[in-house]
C-alpha cells in the first residue's frame, strides 16, 4: 500500500469492521469442534477465519499508517463519505431491491419484477420511458420462460394466482 496516499473517508471504519467481521468468524469457526483434532470439522473454517483476520490487522495498520483524509473547506467528513462511499443512486438501488424482496411473495414474481427492473432502468439513468418499459417487459418475459419452463422453478404467483393456472 502507498504510504503517501491519504486515506479514503470512512477506510478506518472499514478497516476495523473488517477485524471485528475476522473476529467474529474466528470465535464462530472455533465454536463448531474447538481444536480437538487437525481433521476436527471446526479446523478449515478457523485457518481461513485466521487468515482474514491477520489481513485484517495488516490492512488496519496500513490505514492507521496513511495520512488523515484529505477534507475540502466546507465539508466534513461525514458528507465527504456519504458523497464518495454512498452515492444516491446506490442507496436508491439498494432501497429498490429491499423493496422488490419484500414485495416478490405478495405482489408475485410477474409484478414485482416488470416494477423492478422499470424502476432500477429509471433509478440507474435511463431517462426513454416506453423504451424502459419495453426492455423490462422483454426481459421478463424472456427470463419467466426459462425459469418457469426451461429449469421448471416456481415462481411467486402473488395475486395473479388465479390468473396464471
Amino acid at each position: 500500500m502507498d504510504a503517501s496516499r491519504p486515506r479514503v473517508p470512512g477506510e478506518l471504519v472499514f478497516a476495523l469492521a473488517m477485524l471485528v467481521f475476522g473476529l467474529t468468524a474466528l470465535w464462530q469457526a472455533w465454536r463448531i469442534s474447538g481444536l480437538s483434532s487437525w481433521s476436527a470439522p471446526g479446523v478449515m473454517p478457523m485457518v481461513a477465519a485466521a487468515v482474514m483476520s491477520a489481513s485484517a490487522l495488516v490492512f488496519l495498520r496500513n490505514t492507521l499508517r496513511s495520512p488523515k483524509p484529505e477534507i475540502p473547506a466546507g465539508s466534513s467528513l461525514a458528507r465527504q463519505f456519504a458523497h464518495q462511499v454512498l452515492p444516491l443512486p446506490i442507496v436508491m438501488f439498494t432501497a429498490l431491491i429491499v423493496v422488490y424482496m419484500l414485495a416478490l411473495e405478495p405482489l408475485g414474481f410477474i409484478i414485482s419484477s416488470f416494477a423492478f427492473l422499470a424502476a432500477s432502468m429509471f433509478t440507474l439513468g435511463s431517462r426513454r420511458i416506453v423504451f424502459t418499459l419495453v426492455i423490462s417487459a422483454l426481459s421478463l418475459a424472456a427470463i419467466y420462460l426459462v425459469f418457469q419452463t426451461a429449469f421448471s422453478v416456481v415462481l411467486p404467483e402473488g395475486v395473479l394466482r388465479g390468473v396464471l393456472r
